[in-house]
């Protein structure tokens, strides 16, 4: 077998370098808060998230000593699954609100529900605050579905540091003998927060790692950093990375390691596309987001028989 990233870019993409390369060349690349200080300012400086249109209904679920919003976005229609999508931002900023726009498309796109969760941020509420609460949301989503939205079929995804916590929910969940996610959506998560794999090492000395981290001594715990964990009995996922993402031989290493422990793993890899690319108006990140909806279409569409025997 002959393995290159050119056998790895589907040839289809080829047309949307230049208008991508042309956006980004414009636009320039940047770098995530430095201190706390700089953490300050970028919060700040956010600008309030666009709504939905319809709005999402918010809720509120008991995540023990805390209350947490989801946040439930319906299609029109009967839904034909459920989407928890955890949203980006580096552990430290973010909403579930500023994917609202994002997470109504994709639930009039597919005729899902999709839910978003407001988990606890960091430096103030450093791990396990973050994996807790999306925990408590899968198990929420998890117990609740059928009877509220008329459906067990469950898929999960994320952006960014939410693909990470998507992993170490899908992690936790089959340690509890939890296997209710049929698929997951994994868009550049960073796997190794440890600093000591090679693609580890290349963001090691970002601010999000110590803000995130917290007092936690060993970096290397897999419910930390996901890259060092037993990954069997995991559903069949689909990565998203761009080629330039400095997070490239992150997702890589996961998608080998997956494979190693027997899961399907559906690897896409998008040329000119940095870091967040499917957050940003290029055609190759409208075609990765076509992509994203074909695959969890395709998924949704699978025999209930089939999901259960991939799962055990």
């Amino acid at each position: 077998m002959r393995l290159g990233l050119s056998q790895l870019i589907d040839s289809r993409l080829q047309p949307l370098i230049g208008p991508t390369r042309a956006f980004y060349e414009q636009r320039g690349t940047g770098r995530g808060p430095a201190d706390w200080t700089e953490l300050q300012a970028t919060r700040a400086s956010l600008s309030r998230p666009a709504s939905s249109n319809p709005r999402p209904r918010v809720e509120w679920i008991d995540a023990g000593d805390h209350s947490l919003e989801i946040r439930i976005h319906e299609p029109l229609a009967e839904p034909r699954g459920v989407l928890l999508n955890l949203h980006g931002g580096g552990f430290y900023v973010g909403s579930a609100a500023a994917s609202d726009v994002r997470n109504r498309d994709l639930a009039d796109a597919l005729g899902i529900v999709v839910i978003g969760v407001d988990y606890r941020l960091a430096p103030e509420h450093p791990w396990r605050a973050a994996p807790d609460d999306c925990e408590t949301a899968a198990v929420w989503i998890t117990e609740q579905a059928a009877e509220r939205f008329g459906t067990s079929r469950l898929v999960i995804g994320g952006f960014s540091a939410g693909s990470t916590l998507a992993m170490t929910t899908l992690l936790r969940l089959r340690d509890r003998g939890l296997t209710p996610f049929s698929g997951a959506v994994l868009q550049f998560g960073t796997y190794d927060l440890s600093g000591q794999t090679p693609s580890g090492r290349l963001i090691a000395d970002e601010y999000f790692l110590d803000a995130y981290a917290g007092a936690l001594a060993d970096r290397t715990h897999p419910d930390f950093s996901p890259i060092y964990a037993k990954l069997s009995g995991l559903p069949t996922a689909l990565i998203v990375i761009g080629e330039e993402d400095i997070l490239l031989g992150d997702n890589l290493a996961m998608a080998g390691q997956l494979a190693a422990y027997g899961v399907e793993v559906d690897l896409r890899i998008y040329p000119a596309a940095p870091h967040g690319f499917t957050g940003h108006p290029t055609p190759m990140g409208d075609a990765a987001l076509d992509d994203v909806k074909t695959w969890l279409g395709e998924r949704l569409d699978e025999p209930q028989e089939q999901k259960q025997r991939e799962s055990n």
